[in-house]
């Protein structure tokens, strides 16, 4: 990733509308959330919400597909994981004891799944 992804990945969660809508779409994965619900869930007219949701696009943290006449909008984990991968990379410069503390404080709130046991 380079640091003008990174930057239009930013800037568009910098604004209140646009971050509420990505961490409901998080919240929402795998289903998606129709175009009028968010708005409606949101509470930001269907225009307005148009607008935020192109901002988002663009910036590769939402991806949308038409199902019949309703279009459907996902979070888009890969660019976001890419994100936080190269903020990550990027400030602890191969400084394995600043990221750590980060790391540790990530873990618990995902947890790996159990691998069931063969007996």
């Amino acid at each position: 990733m380079d640091q003008s992804a990174a930057l239009a990945a930013l800037s568009a969660l910098a604004q209140a509308t646009r971050l509420e809508t990505f961490r409901l779409l998080v919240a929402r994965e795998p289903e998606g959330v129709p175009a009028g619900e968010l708005a409606r869930l949101i509470g930001t007219p269907q225009n307005t919400m148009s607008a935020h949701l192109a901002i988002l696009t663009r910036a590769g943290l939402i991806k949308s597909e038409r199902h019949s006449r309703s279009i459907i909008y996902r979070a888009g984990l890969d660019q976001f994981r890419t994100v936080m991968v190269f903020l990550l990379n990027d400030c602890c410069g191969g400084r394995p004891e600043i990221c750590a503390p980060l790391i540790s404080d990530l873990t618990p709130c995902c947890p790996p799944k159990e691998r069931p046991t063969h007996a």
